[in-house]
């Protein structure tokens, strides 16, 4: 991504100021992967709390307590950093092992309801997708971090296809799509909370109408 004038840094760095007035800097923090991951988690709350247009090197630098020139030793402008902090972010679920089609989707399905309930990251996930209709490298990442979320799913499908439970013929895809849409449209388009049981509701209703299983009893 591209530092417009819109995106540089827009004054000097300061950390506050003494008993006299005068401005001091932030205290450095230490080098290496410490430094890097608490810049990671100040940029991610930069951009849930201020968004795009907010998200700035120096903001990031303020809210780690850090300097810019720590910030800029690991990343060269706004965009890479963004770019890394959305992939730490973005880190897929384990795969289910309860030993049941049925039970593996439930779980997953529910721990992507817990996921989109939290208030951080509806905010986080808005101004991501903001930045990436604008941004093709980031667009680009949206789409590798989106495959990364329907990797479980598309893996206990997969186990229970060689196992006979589901068809052959069975569009996984599809059914990823119906299985993660519904959470997605009631949090982040009707901002309705989930009801008890909805995970199970949808995973029978999928199982049923597009796999073909019998609805359990």
């Amino acid at each position: 991504m591209s530092d417009s004038s819109t995106l540089r840094d827009r004054s000097p760095e300061r950390g506050g100021e003494d008993a006299d007035g005068e401005p001091r800097p932030h205290p450095p923090i230490p080098r290496g992967e410490r430094a890097r991951e608490r810049v990671l988690r100040a940029a991610l709350d930069v951009l849930a709390d201020q968004g795009l247009q907010g998200f700035t090197m120096e903001a990031v630098a303020a809210h780690a307590e850090a300097s810019k020139a720590t910030v800029y030793r690991h990343w060269t402008s706004r965009g890479t950093l963004l770019v890394d902090a959305m992939d730490r972010s973005f880190q897929p679920f384990p795969t289910p092992a309860t030993g049941g089609l049925r039970t593996d989707l439930i779980e997953l399905i529910f721990r992507f309801e817990a996921l989109v309930s939290d208030s951080r990251y509806p905010r986080l996930m808005a101004a991501f997708i903001d930045a990436a209709e604008r941004d093709p490298t980031l667009a680009t990442l949206h789409v590798q971090l989106t495959e990364r979320r329907r990797e479980p799913v598309r893996l206990v499908l997969s186990q229970a296809r060689q196992r006979g439970e589901i068809p052959l013929t069975t569009d996984l895809e599809l059914a990823i799509d119906l299985l993660a849409g519904p959470a997605f449209y009631r949090r982040f388009i009707a901002h309705q909370p989930f009801p008890s049981g909805y995970a199970a509701a949808v995973v029978d209703h999928v199982l049923t109408a597009v796999l073909g299983m019998p609805a359990p009893v």
